[in-house]
C-alpha cells in the first residue's frame, strides 16, 4: 500500500503486525518455520475483514481513516517449544518494514498477539518483541496497542512496553474480531485525544487448567464481571483484562494475571489489581477443575440413555492447547465398552498415508493412534473399513468461532481418511485439527449430530460448535498432555508458591 505526500500529512499512519502461537513446553516435538503461516508486506491486506483479529484490525484501522504500514504477519496453530529461528525471521521481517517508517514518523503501533509463546532461548516471545520495538530509533514513545488471547501469560515486560494491549473476553474465543476492533478503537481514542495511558499488571499465585477458563462459568464469570464494573466505575480505566493464563507454558508468569490500562492515577489502577487478585484467590478451587474417568462417564451415559447425541471431550488430548490430537484412551474406552454409532477424529498422518491405496469399501488392519506421544498407550490395531478420503480442506462456519479467530475462514487438515470399525467412524487427520467446527465433519459428507457418542480432543473451545446439536455434553478424564491434574507436570521455570501446585503452602 504505497502513501502519496498528501497521505502522509493528511492521515495517521500505524505499523501492524502480527505475531500468534500458543506453545505448550510439555509436548516432545518442536515448532518449525515449516509450522507457521507467514506473511509478509502488503501480503497481510488479504485476510483485511476476514474472521481472523488481525483481519479485524485491519478493516477498523481503513475504515477509521489510518493509513497501514504491513509488517509481517506470522501465526501456527497452538504446538511444541518454537524453534528460535522463528522469533529471529518475524524480527527480521518486522525491522526491514518499521525501522525506516518509525524514522519517517508513525502515529501507532499496533500488534495482534497470542501471549504464551515460548521459544527456546525466550520463555516471554511477546515481551522480547515488545522490548526490541521500543528500542527501535523513533519507536520509543509511540503509542502501542493491540489485541491478544485470554490465555496468554502476560508479563511485566509486555507491560512496560506497550500501552494498551487488550485481551479477548470470552473463552470460547467467540469475540476476537471484536476484541481487536475494541483495542484498535482505544489507539484510535488516544490518537484523537493525544492522551496517554499506562498499564499496571498483577499476578496472584494461581494458575487453572484450561477446563476451568470458561467464561460462562466461575471462576471466569465473576472475574470478567468485576473487570467490567471497575471499567465503568472509572471512566480512566481505559480496560481492565482478565487473563487466565496457560497452564502448559512452564514459565516464571505463568498462570492467571490482570491489567489496568489507565490514563489515571497509579494507585487506583494498584487497588482495582488487588481487588481482582483478592477476588480470584477467593475463587481459586472453583478454577482447579479435575474430571471424572472416561471409563465411568461413559458407562453411565449408557446406563442412562436419551435419544441424540452424547459429547465427550477428553481436555487431556486438548488440540486447541497444543496436544498432537492421538490420544488413544477415549477410543479405547468406547471399544472396551462397546459404544455404537460412536464417532471421533484422531491425528495421524502415517495411517492416512497406509489407506492411499484403498477405494472405498475395502478393509484392512490398520495401527494407529498414539504414537510420539509419551502419555498414551500407543497404537491402537484395528480391522477397519474405508469409507472415504479427502484433501482436508474447509471453509468455517461459525466466523465468530475459537477456530476462526485463529485461522480466518478456512482450514486444511490435511490429507484425511475416514474409518469405520465395529459402529464407530474415526475421522484420520494429517494435521492437528481443533475441535472447534462443525464443518470438520460435515466437510467429509457426515452429519455428527446422528452419532449417539462422539468424542472430541478439546476443553471449552468445541461447545459453541457441539452444545446446539448435544443432548448431553460431559468432560472426561483421559491420558494426555494437556491433563487438568497439574501437579502431574514437570514443572521447571513457574514461580513457586502457586495454587495448587503447593496448595499446602498455603493459608488464608
Amino acid at each position: 500500500m504505497s502513501a502519496t505526500y498528501s497521505d502522509r500529512v493528511s492521515r495517521p499512519r500505524v505499523v501492524m503486525a502480527g505475531l500468534f502461537h500458543e506453545t505448550h513446553t510439555f509436548v516432545e516435538k518442536t515448532t518449525g518455520l515449516e509450522d507457521f503461516q507467514i506473511c509478509c508486506g502488503e501480503e497481510m491486506l488479504a485476510c483485511c475483514g476476514d474472521s481472523s483479529p488481525l483481519g479485524a484490525a485491519l478493516q477498523a484501522a481503513i475504515q477509521s481513516g489510518w493509513l497501514v504500514l504491513p509488517t509481517v504477519d506470522v501465526r501456527a496453530m497452538p504446538s511444541g517449544l518454537v524453534e528460535d529461528e522463528v522469533v529471529e525471521r518475524f524480527w527480521k521481517e518486522f525491522y526491514a518494514r518499521a525501522s525506516s517508517a518509525f524514522i519517517e514518523g508513525v502515529d501507532g503501533i499496533f500488534v495482534v498477539l497470542h501471549g504464551a509463546m515460548v521459544s527456546e532461548s525466550f520463555p516471554d516471545v511477546e515481551g522480547e518483541i515488545l522490548s526490541r520495538i521500543r528500542k527501535m530509533p523513533g519507536a520509543e514513545t509511540i503509542p502501542l496497542y493491540g489485541v491478544f488471547d485470554l490465555h496468554a501469560n502476560f508479563t511485566q515486560l509486555m507491560a512496560t512496553n506497550s500501552n494498551g494491549l487488550i485481551a479477548y473476553r470470552k473463552n470460547p474465543h467467540t469475540d476476537g474480531c471484536a476484541s481487536a476492533e475494541r483495542a484498535f478503537a482505544l489507539l484510535n481514542r488516544a490518537q484523537t485525544d493525544r492522551t496517554h495511558i499506562q498499564t499496571y499488571w498483577r499476578h496472584p499465585p494461581i494458575v487453572w487448567p484450561p477446563t476451568g477458563t470458561g467464561t460462562a462459568n466461575e471462576p471466569m464469570r465473576s472475574l470478567e464481571s468485576m473487570a467490567l464494573d471497575l471499567e465503568k466505575r472509572f471512566p480512566e480505566f481505559w480496560s481492565v483484562n482478565v487473563i487466565a493464563g496457560f497452564s502448559y507454558s512452564d514459565t516464571a508468569d505463568t498462570g492467571i494475571s490482570f491489567t489496568v490500562n489507565t490514563s489515571g492515577d497509579r494507585r487506583d489502577a494498584e487497588a482495582a489489581l488487588d481487588q481482582l487478585c483478592q477476588r480470584a484467590w477467593d475463587l481459586r478451587e472453583q478454577g482447579n477443575v479435575i474430571d471424572p474417568p472416561a471409563s465411568e462417564v461413559i458407562q453411565w451415559a449408557i446406563e442412562h440413555p436419551l435419544p441424540g447425541l452424547n459429547v465427550f471431550a477428553e481436555p487431556s488430548d486438548n488440540i486447541g492447547a497444543g496436544a498432537i490430537g492421538n490420544g488413544t484412551g477415549l477410543l479405547r474406552e468406547f471399544l472396551a465398552l462397546g459404544v455404537h454409532n460412536a464417532a471421533l477424529a484422531m491425528t495421524d498422518p502415517h495411517a492416512v498415508r497406509m489407506l492411499e491405496s484403498l477405494t472405498p469399501g475395502d478393509r484392512m488392519t490398520l495401527a494407529f493412534g498414539g504414537q510420539g506421544n509419551r502419555f498414551d498407550q500407543g497404537p491402537v490395531t484395528l480391522l477397519v473399513e474405508l469409507v472415504s478420503r479427502s484433501n482436508g480442506n474447509f471453509t468455517i462456519q461459525d466466523k465468530r468461532s475459537h477456530l476462526a479467530s485463529a485461522s480466518g475462514d478456512h482450514f486444511s487438515m490435511g490429507p484425511c481418511a475416514v474409518v469405520r470399525h465395529a459402529g464407530i467412524t474415526i475421522l484420520l487427520t494429517s494435521r492437528p485439527t481443533p475441535p472447534m467446527d462443525l464443518a470438520q465433519w460435515t466437510s467429509q459428507g457426515i452429519d455428527p449430530s446422528t452419532f449417539s457418542y462422539l468424542g472430541v480432543k478439546a476443553a471449552v473451545a468445541h461447545r459453541c460448535a457441539y452444545e446446539p446439536i448435544a443432548v448431553r455434553m460431559f468432560s472426561v478424564e483421559t491420558p494426555g498432555p494437556c491433563t487438568s491434574r497439574l501437579q502431574s507436570l514437570p514443572y521447571q521455570r513457574i514461580t513457586h508458591p502457586i495454587f495448587p501446585l503447593d496448595e499446602g503452602s498455603f493459608s488464608d
